[in-house]
């Protein structure tokens, strides 16, 4: 499935309305949310929710966070941008893929998290009344494109709001987040965020 293409169609479907429908945008990070952003704030009025409960340590979920603000301050937009902070607490995380502690970093244990992280956006889009929800997190070559949006097709049927379907690493995406993270001298991070994917860079050692 090219996903790439289903965003194209609903895109086309959407650009000459009167009235930008709405979009909320789960971010797993500052750098992976400017292209993105740069890319679909032509066409939807965007609010960012960032909801990573599973960053370890604290201090690591502060800094990252922080980066989000900085993109949406400082890089110009189509549109404005706004963020909402969701909560934060690593025993959400760790309850949430209990069992799975000991998978290979990008296997069910990823797949779990991700679900974590997209339920709450589309909850959240449900609730408020968002046009449509996705997620930053297709931008990631070390991200499953096809699990990620087949998780996002789920919920737009159990929440009843629209997904929109992303694989944000093709036509260049994740090049062009890497010049917007040169451009604006953007803290990249060099694991995944929790703790597991922290020991297996040994980082932390």
């Amino acid at each position: 499935m090219n996903y790439q293409l289903l965003t194209d169609k609903i895109i086309e479907e959407i650009k000459d309305k009167e009235k930008l429908p709405t979009l909320l945008i789960h971010s797993c990070c500052g750098p992976c949310s400017s292209y993105v952003l740069e890319y679909l704030s032509k066409y939807f009025s965007i609010t960012i929710l960032y909801f990573n409960p599973n960053i370890y340590p604290k201090s690591e979920y502060i800094k990252r966070l922080g980066e989000q603000k900085r993109v949406i301050e400082e890089i110009p937009f189509n549109n404005p941008v706004k963020l909402i902070e969701g909560e934060y607490d690593y025993d959400i995380y760790l309850d949430y893929i209990k069992g799975l502690e000991k998978e290979i970093e990008g296997g069910n244990r990823c797949f779990k998290c991700y679900r974590l992280r997209l339920e709450e956006a589309a909850r959240y889009a449900k609730e408020k009344g968002y046009d449509y929800f996705t997620t930053t997190l297709s931008i990631s070559p070390y991200k499953n494109a096809k699990i990620l949006n087949e998780i996002g097709e789920e919920l737009e049927e159990k929440y009843q709001v629209k997904y929109l379907y992303a694989d944000f690493k093709k036509r260049e995406g994740y090049k062009r987040s890497l010049e917007l993270s040169k451009k604006y001298n953007l803290y990249r991070q060099h694991y995944c965020g929790c703790r597991f994917s922290l020991n297996q860079t040994g980082i932390d050692k």
